[in-house]
Order: structure tokens, then C-alpha cells, then sequence
């Protein structure tokens, strides 16, 4: 029987500047549209990653 998962909002990024200036540099060079698109691409990994639409569903509604 699968676990029922929750959304985490707790901090709990090991590095967040460093995740914070990678993401910036991520974007460097990239225009307004391929930006965007990136930032599409980026929230698909992160969503099949986390895999569970109930903890999509709630970061969808965190992020409102």
C-alpha cells in the first residue's frame, strides 16, 4: 500500500543560493520566450520527479 504523500513548504533546499544562482544562470543568454519555455521544461522534470498529482495538485494550489 503506497504512502499517502503531502506537499513539503518546510525549507528544505541543502543549498538555496545555490540552487538560486544556478537558476539565474540557467536563463542567461535565453530570450523572454526561450526563457519561458525553459522554465516550462524545468517544471515538467520536477513534476515526473515528484510523480504524485495529489502533491502537484497541492503545489499548484501553494503557488497561487
Amino acid at each position: 500500500m503506497q504512502q499517502q504523500q503531502h506537499l513539503n513548504t518546510a525549507p528544505n533546499l541543502e543549498a538555496p543560493d545555490d540552487f538560486y544562482e544556478a537558476l539565474i544562470e540557467a536563463h542567461q543568454g535565453l530570450s523572454t520566450e526561450e526563457s519561458n519555455a525553459y522554465n516550462a521544461r524545468l517544471v515538467l522534470v520536477l513534476a515526473n520527479h515528484i510523480g504524485s498529482l495529489a502533491v502537484l495538485r497541492e503545489a499548484l494550489d501553494a503557488a497561487k
